[in-house]
């Protein structure tokens, strides 16, 4: 089943027709980031087989201006995926292999002194890129992944007590290894939270396997060739429509009513943090507008509470040595929490 979903239905605090109480029905704006959005994972889907659910998840994120932490094993796609989205945007795309004496010069840039010009000029890294991909980061000491993560939050890197803005659209795509501990550095919970989701990619099923092993290039290749369908620009405005996607009353007290649940959960020792609940509602104004509604239900909140808030729980040490995962107290909340009812008038 698509995370997406249909456009079917409509939210409490609208009427049942599913229309904004007071608000004229524009539909063209809505229609617009639709088509632009299926076009984006269209194209990526030339290049990546079997895989649109994270496809999607991926150009929700993208436009939402959030980061992906995408823990998986080698070899199943990850640095594709984040090419082929660069090149989809015609965005700029960059790599950096996180490993043990990375510095994180190497990642921001540093300061050259110009004997020409008898100053110091500065030498953008990697990180000055639309769709940045940090491979293996947890590899990384802390000095270096807090480099990263000024640039993740703040949208602008330090160097030499000088600020050097990002550009828009910026999105990290970090990888790590689930079965691999050994010389990694765990990240602290300030880093996952600034990540809108975390995902895993898997394995592809037989059948779109069986595709890549008959095609005659391998996907990397292909994902080079790929041409872009939207520009830069195109994904800074559809970013900043969602803002515009509307959010009724009592979902806004639907999605107050799932962070408290997860603040008081015996079964966590760390809940919902407002930026994450903010994180919720941004992906879930996305994933409507992406399927051609102005408004958000249950349902957007739902389908996205799997990959936006796991990664930002911590369970006690008790539930951990029983066995008991994030996701499966994700799972509890929303089987316990009761959905908003929408108006009838």
């Amino acid at each position: 089943m698509s995370v997406l979903g249909d456009n079917r239905g409509g939210p409490a605090g609208l009427t049942a027709d599913g229309k904004v109480p007071g608000r004229a029905a524009a539909l063209g704006p809505a229609t617009d980031f639709q088509e632009t959005f299926a076009s984006i994972v269209a194209n990526i889907e030339t290049v990546i087989r079997g895989k649109a659910d994270v496809i999607q998840l991926l150009v929700l994120a993208l436009v939402c201006d959030g980061h992906v932490l995408i823990e998986d094993v080698p070899g199943v796609g990850k640095t594709t995926l984040g090419k082929a989205l660069a090149r989809s945007v015609d965005g700029r795309f960059g790599r950096v292999q996180f490993t043990p004496d990375l510095l994180p010069t190497d990642v921001t840039g540093m300061s050259v002194w110009n004997r020409a010009a008898e100053t110091f000029e500065f030498r953008a890294g990697p990180i000055f890129s639309d769709v940045l991909l940090a491979d293996e980061i947890n590899r990384a000491s802390p000095k270096t992944q807090s480099a990263l993560l000024e640039a993740m939050a703040e949208r602008q890197v330090t160097s030499d007590g000088v600020t050097h803005e990002l550009g828009s659209p910026f999105m990290v795509i970090a990888t790590q290894n689930p079965i691999e501990h050994e010389g990694t550095y765990r990240l602290p919970e300030a880093q996952l939270d600034r990540f809108l989701m975390q995902i895993a990619i898997g394995y592809p099923d037989r059948g779109a396997e069986e595709q890549i092993l008959e095609s005659q290039a391998g996907t990397a290749g292909r994902a080079d060739r790929l041409g872009a369908v939207v520009s830069s620009l195109a994904i800074t405005e559809m970013s900043a429509s969602l803002d515009r996607v509307y959010v009724a009353p009592q979902l806004r007290r639907y999605l107050l009513d799932l962070a408290a649940a997860t603040r008081s959960h015996p079964s966590l020792a760390l809940g919902l943090s407002p930026r994450g609940l903010l994180a919720l509602q941004r992906a879930a104004r996305a994933r409507a507008a992406s399927v051609g509604r102005q408004f958000c239900t249950p349902d957007d909140v739902k389908e996205l509470a799997g990959v936006v808030l796991p990664h930002r729980l911590l369970v006690t040490a008790e539930a951990r040595m029983r066995g008991v995962a994030p996701a499966e107290v994700v799972t509890e909340i929303l089987d316990s929490v009761p959905l908003p009812r929408p108006n009838r008038n």
